[in-house]
């Protein structure tokens, strides 16, 4: 957790960007691979447990995904209540970020699990006492969790009719105008005529950040812009330090300077070296 919350200053943004390519892709071979797996020894399972067996394990599977769905309902909807108790008398001062009732239920009812509680239950030894029946309900939480609430995900939004989360498209703002903010900044004592135009296009971005609406200026000096950006990423490091954004946020606008990063650099420095 240390090396993830400091690595990002450290990573060429090249490297960055095609990683998230390579772990999205190997997050999607894992969790086929885990359900081919289910798949595979579920029939085994269910055949081993014959008789009255069969039974008995199913009715454990079936309390035992009752119990994931309704404990993660009482623990969101419970702790949101705290929260808003506390803040009615000033104990909290975020109140209005706490979860609404319709909030908590929406939450609470987004627990789908998957490649996790299937590994925890592959992982217990072939001769561990009744595993049979702990890797069944393990199947049944994932499939019932991923199916139930899955499917019945968006009827629950139309029955909630939750109004928009403007959260993280806030933070984005706010942070989008304070790192167009950092690079002006350190641009400010370059007197030349190319810093004056790379001063004029991060103008014109800080402009459109407070006001979409509005034209973006162009400019090729990308000299400039790169030893802009150095800056942009210390300030945007900062908000994340001192809790301004969040991790979402941040990794939004993190990819947002890496792609401007890429699109400044001389061509051939990212290019990979011939063998």
């Amino acid at each position: 957790m240390t090396i993830a919350r400091t690595a990002p200053r450290r990573m060429p943004a090249r490297n960055r960007i095609s990683s998230y390519s390579v772990w999205e892709t190997a997050v999607f071979v894992l969790n086929v691979l885990a359900f081919v797996l289910m798949g595979l020894q579920a029939r085994t399972i269910v055949g081993r447990l014959a008789g009255q067996g069969q039974t008995d394990a199913f009715v454990l599977a079936g309390t035992v995904l009752a119990i994931v769905i309704v404990s993660r309902l009482i623990w969101v909807l419970g702790c949101g209540a705290i929260i808003r108790w506390f803040g009615r008398f000033g104990v909290a001062d975020r109140q209005r970020d706490a979860p609404s009732f319709r909030g908590g239920v929406l939450i609470g009812w987004c627990g789908m699990r998957g490649l996790v509680t299937l590994a925890a239950a592959f992982a217990l030894p072939a001769d561990f006492p009744a595993r049979d029946p702990i890797v069944l309900a393990a199947f049944t939480v994932v499939l019932g969790t991923l199916v139930l609430q899955g499917m019945s995900l968006k009827p629950l939004l139309r029955l909630l009719n939750l109004d928009p989360d403007e959260t993280v498209d806030r933070e984005v703002a706010q942070a989008r105008v304070v790192v167009m903010q950092a690079a002006l900044d350190i641009l400010s004592g370059k007197t030349s005529d190319a810093a004056a135009a790379v001063r004029e296009q991060y103008a014109a971005q800080r402009k459109i950040a407070k006001n979409p609406d509005d034209a973006q200026a162009a400019t090729e000096y990308d000299r400039l812009r790169l030893y802009a950006i150095k800056s942009q990423r210390d300030a945007l490091e900062e908000l994340r330090r001192n809790g301004t954004i969040g991790d979402e946020a941040y990794h939004r606008l993190e990819e947002e300077i890496d792609w401007t990063e890429l699109a400044a650099s001389p061509p051939g420095r990212f290019q990979p070296l011939n063998t």
